[in-house]
């Protein structure tokens, strides 16, 4: 065996003609390069556009040029045509290979990190890539000579993951068509884990939600896809066939699975899902938006308890807008069609625009009812987080049928305090008489518009919200 591992590789490179790096040395192997080190995957513009894969190994890049590029997909493999040992300066190498010398053409940068070595014999190499573009396991196992496949391996679905969230703003992204109008439906925001025809569903707080709406079951069986992390939002259809919140209460919070397939045959819901996290095993959290979007259209999910509601170009703003007022919908959802989906953040990728204010807070404490509501909440007393910690926001005290306050006295009783959960001052005529709770329960009201007090003008309660953390509430203005 001859000890030059770079022998054929300077064979091939003239260093007075070609930028290429062609060290004299022998290179001296790394001792703990066996179990891993860099990697970097070139663009390679040669007389066929390839992708070249190097793993840094023994001292050299050990490298395949893959015609079609790393897969991206379990179920197709790549031909992979090993090639000479680089060297390690290789793997920084960008520039131009003079046409007549060998690999003559561009030569850029595509991806690069570092990788975890699983297993490296001659004729199977499996390894862990940790890249900017790419993530996960992948085998290069050899078929014949220098032939050999790269394959990608199936990723399994990740335990739990919290949804991305949008930035409130007030108007239309400038830059209209880089982005993708949706609809901002009135419910309850959900993930979708789905494996072999089994689906978890789990809320945005990562609670598991499955029994509270098992009519959402037989979607694992709505596609030949093995395997499936989808994004949405559970709803409840109204007379008018828009969803209404108020519709979706009494669904909301039932854990019991009895009850649960009891209500789904009285008042079943819809999943409108309008994202694509995971497919068959290949994470797409840094797919761009838009291609993320054409996978899940191609998976065409529409059923009695699902469906897949359209994205509009950002130019239609005026027109979607229009339609979502005139249906009492929230708002408008923009999403860049070049955003990678980023679990658990608020981010100016995706930026909600609202029909009329609306604001997720804190119950903090109730007045007792009087007269019709003795014996029962009459008005909560609500907050919002900022940085000085829970604030006073308003006290609601509309909104409410019976049944709604018998549930809010039942969920209160057992978060009675002593003191105000408030890490500031309370209105005099509020405080002498409250109730306070620990502050656990979310609720959604609607409201005319902030005072300078930083108080809701005449809010309106909507809604219980299980589904949303009280230290993720904060001021939207």
């Amino acid at each position: 065996m001859d000890a030059d591992k770079l022998r054929e590789y300077r064979d091939k490179r003239d260093p007075a003609r070609t930028p290429e790096p062609v060290p004299g040395e022998t290179p001296t192997p790394d001792a703990g390069a066996e179990d891993g080190g860099t990697f970097v995957i070139q663009e390679h513009h040669a007389r066929r556009l390839h992708y070249d894969v190097r793993l840094e190994r023994d001292g050299v890049l050990v490298s395949w040029a893959v015609p079609k590029g790393v897969p991206d997909d379990p179920a197709v493999n790549h031909l992979a045509v090993h090639t000479e040992d680089h060297p390690l300066e290789y793997g920084t190498f960008e520039g131009q290979i003079p046409r007549g010398e060998y690999g003559a053409g561009s030569m850029t940068i595509w991806d690069h990190g570092r990788y975890e070595t699983l297993k490296w014999t001659n004729r199977e190499v499996k390894v862990r890539l940790y890249g900017q573009r790419v993530t996960g396991g992948y085998t290069l196992f050899q078929t014949g000579g220098k032939q050999w496949m790269m394959h990608r391996e199936r990723q399994p679905l990740p335990p739990g993951l919290r949804p991305m969230l949008a930035t409130l703003t007030s108007a239309p992204p400038p830059d209209d068509d880089a982005w993708a109008l949706e609809l901002k439906w009135d419910g309850v925001r959900a993930l979708a884990f789905v494996e072999r025809g089994q689906v978890r569903l789990m809320s945005r707080t990562e609670r598991d939600i499955t029994a509270t709406y098992p009519e959402l079951a037989a979607l694992g069986r709505a596609t030949d896809r093995k395997q499936l992390v989808l994004d949405g939002e559970i709803v409840v259809f109204g007379p008018d066939g828009w969803p209404s919140f108020e519709a979706l209460q009494p669904r909301m919070h039932v854990a019991d699975a009895g009850a649960a397939r009891l209500l789904a045959g009285q008042n079943p819901v819809t999943y409108l899902v309008f994202d694509l996290l995971q497919l068959d095993g290949r994470p797409l959290l840094d797919v761009p938006y838009s291609q993320r979007r054409e996978l899940l259209e191609s998976l065409e999910l529409a059923g009695s308890y699902w469906q897949t509601p359209p994205a509009f170009p950002g130019e239609d703003f005026a027109a979607v807008q229009s339609v979502s007022a005139e249906h009492g919908m929230e708002g408008l959802v923009a999403k860049r069609l070049a955003s990678r989906y980023q679990p658990g953040a608020r981010t100016s990728d995706w930026r909600k625009i609202k029909n009329h204010l609306s604001q997720d807070a804190v119950v903090a404490g109730y007045k007792p009812g009087q007269g019709n509501r003795a014996g029962l909440v009459g008005s909560l007393l609500i907050g919002v987080n900022d940085e000085s910690g829970l604030i006073y926001a308003g006290h609601v005290g509309t909104g409410f049928n019976a049944d709604t306050l018998r549930m809010l006295t039942d969920r209160l009783e057992p978060l009675r305090r002593r003191s105000s959960p408030f890490d500031g001052p309370v209105p005099q005529m509020y405080a002498r008489t409250a109730v306070w709770v620990e502050p656990r329960l979310v609720i959604e009201v609607a409201f005319d518009r902030w005072t300078k007090a930083g108080r809701m003008r005449a809010p309106v309660y909507k809604g219980l919200r299980d589904d949303i953390d009280p230290a993720d509430v904060i001021r939207e203005s």
